[in-house]
Parts: C-alpha cells; structure tokens; sequence
C-alpha cells in the first residue's frame, strides 16, 4: 500500500479495507481464542486497517456478552496498534444494546458496530432513538449497519440523514443495497459509507463509499486492498479486473449458504483455522458444498 493511501485510510474513521470477521470455535463448540488470534493477525498482515468482532459473521447471535468481551480483548492484544477494532453490540433490544456498548467500550474497542433493530421491526422513530441512545452511551464512534434483509425493516434515508447530526455516528455498513438512496445520503451527509455487501464492492466505492466491510476478504484480503486502491487512484480498468476475477469465491461464499458456514469452510481449505465448527442453529458446510467451494477459490486464484 502506497504512503498515500495508508494516510488516507488513517484519516477514516475506520480505514479502507475492513473484516467482519469470524468467531472460531474449537470442536466441541468452545471459543478458540488461539485460532481467532491467528485469523485476525493474518488479516491486518494482509491490509486491513479494520476488524468487526462480534458481527453476523462472528456468530453473535450465539455467543454470550462474557465471550465478546474476551473476543475484543484477545483480538487487541493480537494487533496491537496496528488496526482498530470494532466491536458489534446490536440487538433488538436498546437496553441490552447500550450495556453492550459500554463493555466493548471498557474492554478497549475502538468504535461500535449497531445493527437495526431485528425481528421486532420498530418504526424509524423507533430505529432513530435506538441508535441515539447507543451513541449517547459511550465516546465512541458508531458504524451504524443497514441491512433490511436480516433486520426486516431499512433505515429510511430520512432516518439516516437525522443520525448523521449525531457527532459519534459516524459512518454506514450498507447491506441495503440501494443506489439511489446511499447516493442521497452520500450527497446530503458527512457520513462515510462502508459497502457490507461483497458482490456490490466496486460499485459502492465507484459511488463515493470510502471502504468495504467484508466477509470475502478473510481469504480475499490482498486483492481487495488492490481493488481499493485502485479506485482510489482512479484506475477503474484495474479495479474492474480484479472484482470480476472475485466473482466465484463471492459467489461461492455469499450465495449457497449463510456467509460463516462457507467462510470457515474457505479458511479451513486455505490452512488458516484448523476447524469449521459452527454453532447451533448453523451447521457446517457439506461436502458438496465444500467442493464446489474449492473450485471456486482456485478459480478465482485465492488458493493453490
């Protein structure tokens, strides 16, 4: 990465290239601290300036509050200074949210992941106050994640634009995918967008989002810091190359099953973690699954 682009990425407010990463658990279900070491250190090796802890893809919906904590914590004590950590504490109840804050907060996390409301589908109103009242709990910077399809409802670009006048909401992981809206909000808002859909990257960054936050990049992690970087510098010819040779590892991990599942599966193929395990409801990927997935990724050159 080029002494300009790392600048640039540090004037953000969580850099360019970031992972939602995976939480590893060791065959009988456990937390892996070792494993979920090694992946992150890997990752921030390979370009990341960011890593989101305790996200879908982390399998939060079933881990415990103590095993966040301890997931922030480790992953910190991984990396160091050399990328931030965003640790994710959205649920569909704000109390329980906002207690979530202040423990990633305590435990040293450096900016908040909050999810939409789920399942329980308020109104904006509803989703506005939610999200105020997260931000208002610590000094720390809110990614605020727009994701209707797991979430029920979207955050309406009115809503969104109100959000954007609170000083600690500071950007959007947009997995709502629609153009016309982030590109009202992106010409209404200071509020930095991070595209958290794999197949829509470059087109999200050819709009105006400074960065990505990804679950393909766990094994696609070099190759989306080029794609970047090269939409950064204005060279889209390049950064068109490198997204479609991306398709079927995006494809493969994103569209066949839930995004964990594969994504452990790809890890476990690339020697990074030594086990897929998943927890309940998940299971793991089959061996269909896992096959077509290893042609995919040697297709798309991720592995040998």
């Amino acid at each position: 990465m080029s002494s300009s682009a790392s600048s640039a990425s540090q004037a953000l407010p969580f850099g360019r290239l970031t992972t939602a990463m995976i939480t590893p658990f060791s065959p009988d279900g456990s937390l892996d601290l070792e494993a979920a070491q090694k992946v992150a250190t890997q990752l921030v090796d390979q370009g990341n300036d960011a890593l989101i802890i305790n996200g879908t893809t982390g399998e939060a919906p079933t881990t415990t509050d103590a095993e966040k904590v301890e997931l922030v914590k480790v992953v910190l004590a991984a990396i160091g200074d050399r990328a931030k950590v965003v640790a994710g504490v959205g649920s569909n109840n704000t109390a329980h949210s906002v207690e979530s804050a202040k423990a990633a907060e305590a435990a040293g996390a450096h900016g908040l992941l909050v999810v939409t409301p789920y399942y329980n589908k308020p109104p904006q109103e509803g989703i506005k106050a939610h999200f105020t009242q997260v931000a208002d709990a610590t000094g720390l910077p809110v990614l605020v994640y727009d994701i209707p399809g797991r979430a029920g409802v979207p955050i309406q670009t009115e809503t969104l634009l109100a959000l954007a006048e609170h000083p600690r909401i500071v950007a959007v992981k947009d997995a709502k995918g629609d153009v016309a809206a982030t590109t009202k909000v992106l010409a209404n808002s200071d509020l930095f967008y991070y595209c958290g859909a794999d197949e829509l990257n470059l087109a999200w960054l050819a709009m105006g989002a400074v960065g990505i936050a990804s679950v393909v990049a766990h094994v696609a992690s070099e190759p989306y810091r080029e794609l970047i970087d090269a939409v950064v510098r204005g060279d889209l010819t390049t950064a068109r190359t490198i997204d479609r040779r991306l398709v079927p590892a995006v494809e493969a991990i994103m569209t066949r099953t839930q995004g964990a599942i594969m994504v452990k599966a790809a890890l476990k193929l690339a020697g990074v973690i030594e086990h897929a395990t998943v927890r309940s409801p998940l299971v793991e990927a089959t061996a269909g699954q896992v096959d077509a997935l290893t042609t995919d990724l040697k297709t798309a050159g991720l592995i040998a």
